[in-house]
């Protein structure tokens, strides 16, 4: 079963940390990355753009609308998130209690279409 491990951080947070915070957390994830591998979970990962640079579709009687911006506003950015392979949410959250948190983290099942 796949989880997703969204990972959230304060908003404006990447453009107001030092380069040392950014290579202290980025070892974080690569530790991160390690522990995965090491127990030999399958997984992927991104970090994404802020919401600042997103784009939404939303519906309207002439169809889909684009607007800026994230489609719910929040104080926090979706700032990436790891896919990784688990037997169960009780797996996924203790991986993911091994996850830098930033401002937290969700963890989300991934609904897989039959094929």
């Amino acid at each position: 079963m796949k989880f997703a491990l969204l990972l959230f951080d304060p908003e404006n947070y990447w453009e107001s940390v030092s380069e040392e915070e950014m290579g202290a957390a980025l070892a974080e994830h690569a530790a991160f990355a390690q522990y995965l591998r090491e127990r030999g979970i399958a997984f992927t990962g991104e970090a994404l753009k802020p919401a600042t640079e997103a784009r939404s579709l939303r519906p309207s009687d002439r169809g889909p609308v684009s607007a800026p911006g994230p489609f719910v506003a929040l104080s926090q950015d979706l700032a990436g998130y790891y896919l990784v392979e688990c037997a169960d949410l009780e797996e996924a959250e203790e991986i993911a209690r091994h996850c830098p948190l930033g401002a937290g983290l969700e963890i989300r099942p991934v609904w897989e279409a039959p094929s």
